[in-house]
């Protein structure tokens, strides 16, 4: 055999040159410990196979692509990471999670710019937009809105608001228009007696005369407590006791419970010169059933009021007492042609009405006053 032709090994295996043969011949007979060890059959039919391989899959890409290196082959799962099938298994269980969620917040947005009431109905003082809950007029309830006795504010989105006096929150009070924080404070104190006793105070709900709510108007007011004593005296359409008060007859209607929802806010500026200015505006919901009755309607009645409290060194005024600077009312559920001094309700099982010539009014919109003209078709109550 030439030098250097290389050693065919019997179990086929490989083979290496006659130097290395002396060589690792030479080594093991002198017991050196640095004699090289040759690859197992093992070994070397792996290192082959990659080799292989790598040749092959650098062949490929050559082929298939320019101007990228060849990469070298891997088994799936080796030296790897996660295959594609994991990876992507995952990924995509990512994407339909991200998915879900990403339509939940979608839901969740629709919901609330359609009933923003879910929202602001749970804020203090909040909800002063139109509130798109479920429709409860008179006419055409579905049974699971219809308010009862026992749930005589079911279907309303004023289910959440305060009850009574407790939906009238006061305002910090600090020193403006010459006034004191305290007469400021007394001020604010004063109005919201004031709303209580005109909107709430059983007596006054049941047409009684609101006389505590009188007491707190300054009698040195030109005209105005006369007129207001007049207006309950000897109701008109030019002279009417609702523009402060709110009262039914108690013959026609009466409180369902004891519970009036409350919505609305308080806020003050300075007036004249020795004068502060206290501006309400608020929404009262009444339930109503007949005497003896079971059938449950509702009243809604929003109110604002201006009030004053004047420095009686600079102004011709009684010291703590109010006067009325402006009164404006809306109501949705009454009879808008009576002026009789009462509110008076529609009921369910009434007879049809002609349908009111006016616009559509939705009585639990804060975001926009109604302006005087002809009785409008509430769209709920």
């Amino acid at each position: 055999m030439p030098p250097g032709e290389p050693v065919n090994r019997p179990d086929g295996e490989g083979s290496v040159s006659d130097e290395q043969w002396a060589e690792l011949v030479r080594q093991a007979e002198s017991g050196g410990t640095d004699a090289p060890k040759e690859p197992s059959a093992r070994a070397r039919m792996v290192t082959a196979r990659l080799r292989a391989l790598d040749e092959e899959a650098a062949a490929g890409r050559r082929r298939g692509r320019k101007n990228k290196p060849a990469e070298p082959w891997r088994p799936e799962g080796w030296r790897t990471g996660p295959t594609w099938e994991e990876t992507h298994g995952r990924a995509r269980k990512r994407r339909r999670l991200a998915a879900v969620l990403g339509f939940a917040v979608v839901v969740a947005i629709l919901v609330i710019t359609m009933r923003p009431s879910l929202l602001t109905d749970h804020l203090p003082g909040g909800g002063d937009s139109a509130d798109t809950g479920p429709a409860a007029g008179p006419v055409g309830v579905a049974d699971a809105d219809r308010p009862t006795p026992e749930e005589p504010f079911r279907g309303s989105p004023a289910l959440h608001w305060a009850d009574g006096a407790a939906g009238i929150e006061l305002p910090e009070a600090e020193a403006t228009g010459g006034m004191s924080k305290a007469e400021v404070e007394h001020a604010l104190r004063a109005t919201r007696q004031l709303l209580i006793s005109a909107n709430l105070d059983p007596a006054t709900l049941r047409g009684e005369s609101p006389d505590e709510a009188l007491e707190l108007l300054d009698p040195l007011q030109k005209g105005e407590r006369e007129r207001l004593e007049r207006s309950l005296a000897e109701p008109s359409e030019e002279q009417d006791p609702l523009m402060l008060f709110s009262r039914f007859d108690a013959e026609e209607a009466q409180l369902a419970g004891d519970v009036v929802k409350t919505r609305g806010r308080m806020t003050f500026e300075a007036g004249a010169a020795g004068s502060v200015e206290v501006h309400t505006d608020y929404t009262f919901v009444y339930p109503l059933v007949r005497p003896g009755g079971d059938e449950v309607a509702r009243t809604i009645v929003r109110r604002r009021l201006t009030t004053a409290l004047h420095d009686p060194e600079r102004f011709a005024a009684t010291r703590g007492k109010l006067s009325v600077v402006s009164s404006q009312q809306n109501v949705g559920n009454t009879d808008c042609e009576t002026y009789d001094g009462f509110l008076h309700p529609a009921f369910p099982s009434d007879s049809a009405e002609p349908v009111p010539a006016g616009p559509d009014v939705d009585p639990y919109d804060r975001g926009e006053w109604q302006p005087e003209g002809p009785c409008g078709k509430l769209t709920r109550t």
